[in-house]
């Protein structure tokens, strides 16, 4: 059977009634799998009449989707309603933070069903969330990838990102740049080397070859410009190498980029955000993927914002969402743990 992919709709003020619906305008990528967005059905026709894409899905209410009636064909949208809610400004609000909160809770608890349950997901794909709308609305995660390793219990996560000429993988993620040098352990920088190691072998790539970035300018300089690369940085390659991962740094940050594109390397682990996310994103713009490793479930995202600035106009680009969800497709047929029911944790 095909695999069933959920997708949530992101910010209902954003672009991700149009990056969606413009993905699943394409018939090929659809009859890959069996697809249910969690949004609202007004939203998203009004996103499909202004890229003339014809809304090929079927509408179930969230009533309907918690009684057991949530499948309806191939491409089903569970439609929460409220449009009416939202007011007219293109931009964070509170509204826009309690409604693609609750899109992405129902997503997490779906994928979380046991093995037999026949709405349970095979994989999510979130368009984008606004984190100032989520603070509008009271909620305090810094993203999606916090959200998703609170929800499924994950011992260990990490943000990576897949494009067509680079694949990076994070030590940290949404965190100031003050604080990034007291948030390195050992732990931290191995944890992303291992699990950046697992995706590129669950990608068909049977013996990745990892390059590990340094924190400081020329990688610290043998302790000149900053000793994390000595203290940290070091000891977790080495502990990866001594388990069998071919990993090797630390390399300076400003050129291990060059010959990771170029093809000497399958995977980069960087530092913190910026660091990893210019390279991918000047070499893959629009068509970079945003991926939570170490989760017992598959999630994948566009990786861009929710543009408030082009919402509504018709204009936005869904090549990096069409990539999101091709990967999830992909990442579903190798998904190997058997999660079953979770307990829930505490919103």
């Amino acid at each position: 059977m095909k695999p069933l992919i959920g997708i949530t709709m992101g910010d209902p003020l954003g672009i991700g009634p149009e990056v969606v619906v413009k993905a699943l305008g394409d018939a090929a990528l659809r009859a890959t799998a069996r697809f249910v967005v969690y949004g609202d059905n007004e939203l998203l026709l009004a996103a499909a009449e202004k890229a003339r894409v014809h809304p090929a899905w079927f509408r179930a209410t969230v009533d309907h989707a918690r009684d057991g009636s949530m499948l309806l064909g191939d491409f089903t949208v569970i439609d929460y309603g409220i449009a009416g809610t939202l007011g007219g400004a293109r931009e964070p609000s509170k509204p826009g933070g309690l409604a693609s909160k609750a899109f992405v809770e129902d997503a997490i608890a779906d994928a979380m069903r046991g093995p037999s349950d026949a709405r349970r997901l095979d994989a999510v794909v979130t368009a984008p969330i606004s984190k100032e709308s989520w603070t509008q609305a009271g909620f305090r995660w810094p993203g999606h990838t916090e959200l998703f390793a609170a929800r499924t219990r994950a011992k260990r996560q990490a943000m990576a990102f897949v494009s067509p000429r680079l694949k990076v993988a994070l030590a940290t993620t949404h965190v100031p740049l003050m604080e990034i040098r007291n948030l390195l352990t050992i732990g931290r920088v191995h944890e992303p080397i291992a699990l950046g190691h697992e995706l590129c072998v669950r990608l068909g790539i049977a013996k990745p070859r990892i390059a590990v970035c340094g924190l400081n300018p020329h990688a610290g300089e043998n302790g000149l410009f900053g000793d994390e690369e000595i203290r940290v940085i070091k000891p977790a390659v080495d502990m990866a190498r001594a388990s069998g991962i071919d990993v090797h740094g630390p390399f300076p940050g400003d050129t291990i980029f060059i010959s990771a594109a170029e093809g000497a390397w399958d995977l980069v682990v960087a530092m913190y955000h910026d660091q990893g996310l210019i390279p991918v994103k000047l070499l893959g713009w629009d068509k970079a993927v945003n991926v939570t490793l170490g989760l017992p479930i598959v999630r994948t995202s566009p990786d861009h914002g929710t543009a408030f600035d082009i919402a509504g106009r018709g204009v936005a680009s869904e090549g990096s969402m069409k990539a999101a969800i091709e990967l999830a497709v992909r990442l579903a047929a190798t998904r190997a743990v058997d999660v079953g029911v979770a307990t829930p944790v505490a919103k």
